[in-house]
């Protein structure tokens, strides 16, 4: 869906195995995220798993740094940002 500023908005529901029933406790990490939203929108792959910084991601308005893997908690923000240039 569009929201302010012509910047798109999906809800994204994932649920970690304890979540769906099952016995194994899974976190859901950043990485979790980037490989649920490649397996959804094939296209962003290439974006979301180039590990020279293609995009960022922000947790809460805050940069995830590309070296970490935080856990994402129910009611999070995640936001996907393209790369930026400036002169």
């Amino acid at each position: 869906r569009e929201a302010a500023g012509g910047v798109s908005s999906v809800d994204l529901t994932l649920a970690s195995s304890d979540e769906a029933g099952g016995e194994k406790k899974t976190a859901v990490t950043a990485s979790v995220l980037r490989r649920e939203l490649t397996s959804r929108y094939p296209g962003l792959g290439p974006l979301l798993n180039d590990r020279d910084g293609s995009v960022t991601l922000a947790l809460n308005e805050e940069y995830v740094d590309p070296d970490d893997d935080p856990i994402l908690k129910t009611g999070d923000t995640v936001a996907i940002i393209p790369p930026i240039s400036g002169g």
